[in-house]
């Protein structure tokens, strides 16, 4: 059975967003700011730093931190993403591709017939081509568990099971870091021929490429998975409306075309339902607008708050409205570091949004009701509803907070949206701009054509 990449709601301090259950996160996850001049591009990383394990004595980090600058420069010159390859000179060279293949043989991992890895027909550096038609609930390959790479089967896993404590961080991904290292500088690594198809980058640019194995339903307040490197599905590149997605089963895990794949078209997996922001931030890249459907705008908590404030005229109304927010506060709706998410056809912080509306609007009496209730007894009408479709249903004085809002959150940014628009329909200034600054600019145009889109709803 499939396994789709879902969204659940992660709370941060009273934030709740959607984040992708297959892939492991970044580390560390950059923060997210109104304003974003993000630095990254699929070209090169500013910078991938490692979160320092839980302090404390151990000689396996002893022994891995205070390692010889060698092994940290084999681990520079090969951990880059596998499919974000680009700009690479010369033609390209089939040996390493042919070994790649003879490992594959060896290891169990069956590629189709119909597909080929290759640089030429895809958007970036290394790829997947459909040699010929696929049709949908095909099989394009399997790769067996023994295969991938992980902190459980690398050679130094029972190290790294020992010392599994003094390993731990936030991210998850010291132990797979550890391995990776290990393996990229052991001569006789059975992933030799893995390695051989990353680049010589000679610096770390750009972010580990990883999976997270979901966890079932029932799991769901599990710890996550440990990430994983899975030869073959690495090679594939990210599309929002991919047309291959990878299932897992216990033997194996096997990447299947989602929908028709025509003859000479790229392959294309998904790397989760993610904004361009975490693109960028995670695998270097964006995508352009319009076609990142699931690409999404923040409003922070404290700016709805703010909007409010600004409709208040004397002290007592003032007192009572940051009553209403320290109540939304104790129903965990909102917190300070917390934001909105607003996607193109979904409000995905929904409940949220509709709640922190709905309590700063209502008149004092109602409040003062709701209040004692514990926001207990509340139906929730229709015609309150946050979708996208039924903003313009809201109430008047919903949709003038929720306006405000916007307008509030339009002000962080440095430029308007004529001046993205001017730079992205021009072709000679757009091409004197960095990569980083290309795709900083897709991330801010995606996050204003949002903002704009709510603007026209609000209205």
């Amino acid at each position: 059975m499939a396994t789709q990449a879902k969204r659940r709601r992660v709370s941060c301090g009273g934030r709740r967003r959607s984040t992708p259950l297959r892939r492991a996160s970044p580390l560390p996850r950059p923060q997210r700011r109104p304003a974003r001049g993000c630095a990254a591009c699929r070209g090169s990383f500013a910078a991938l730093h490692i979160p320092s394990p839980n302090p404390g004595p151990s000689s396996a980090r002893a022994a891995v931190f205070s390692a010889p600058s060698e092994l940290f420069r084999a681990g520079q010159r090969h951990c880059a993403c596998l499919s974000q390859v680009a700009g690479l000179a010369g033609s390209e060279d089939p040996a390493p591709v042919a070994s790649f293949l003879s490992w594959c043989r060896r290891v169990g991992l069956e590629l189709s017939p119909k597909v080929a890895v290759s640089r030429q027909g895809t958007v970036a550096g290394y790829g997947m081509v459909a040699r010929e038609s696929v049709q949908p609930g095909e099989l394009l390959f399997a790769v067996p568990r023994a295969a991938l790479l992980s902190q459980h089967t690398c050679s130094i896993s029972g190290l790294l099971e020992r010392e599994r404590g003094a390993l731990q961080s936030q991210s998850g991904w010291v132990p797979l870091l550890l391995a990776l290292l290990h393996e990229l500088q052991a001569p006789a690594s059975p992933w030799s021929p893995y390695f051989a198809l990353w680049p010589e980058l000679g610096r770390l640019e750009h972010p580990m490429f990883c999976f997270q194995e979901p966890l079932e339903e029932e799991d769901d307040e599990k710890e996550p998975n440990s990430p994983l490197m899975v030869p073959a599905a690495d090679v594939l590149n990210h599309l929002a409306n991919h047309n291959a997605n990878l299932e897992y089963s216990p033997n194996c895990l096997r990447m299947v075309a989602t929908q028709s794949i025509p003859k000479g078209h790229e392959i294309f997996n998904t790397y989760g339902q993610m904004a361009n922001w975490q693109l960028i931030h995670m695998y270097g890249f964006t995508e352009p607008y319009p076609d990142n459907t699931d690409d999404t705008a923040d409003i922070q908590m404290v700016t709805v708050r703010e909007a409010a404030l600004q409709g208040t005229k004397v002290e007592a109304e003032r007192l009572l409205l940051y009553e209403r927010w320290d109540f939304l506060c104790k129903l965990e709706m909102v917190g300070e570091e917390g934001a909105f998410v607003i996607g193109r056809e979904e409000v995905l912080t929904e409940e949220e949004l509709a709640m922190t509306l709905k309590v700063l609007c209502m008149p004092a009496e109602e409040f003062r009701e709701f209040k004692d209730q514990d926001g207990w007894g509340d139906d929730k009408r229709e015609e309150d509803s946050l979708t996208i479709t039924n903003i313009p249903k809201l109430k008047a004085s919903w949709r003038q907070l929720l306006r405000d809002s916007v307008l509030l959150t339009l002000q962080t940014y440095a430029t308007d949206l004529k001046t993205e628009q001017d730079l992205l329909s021009s072709k000679e200034v757009y091409a004197t701009l960095s990569w980083r600054e290309q795709q900083a600019l897709q991330v801010r145009y995606g996050q204003k054509m949002i903002l704009h889109q709510l603007l026209e709803l609000t209205n």
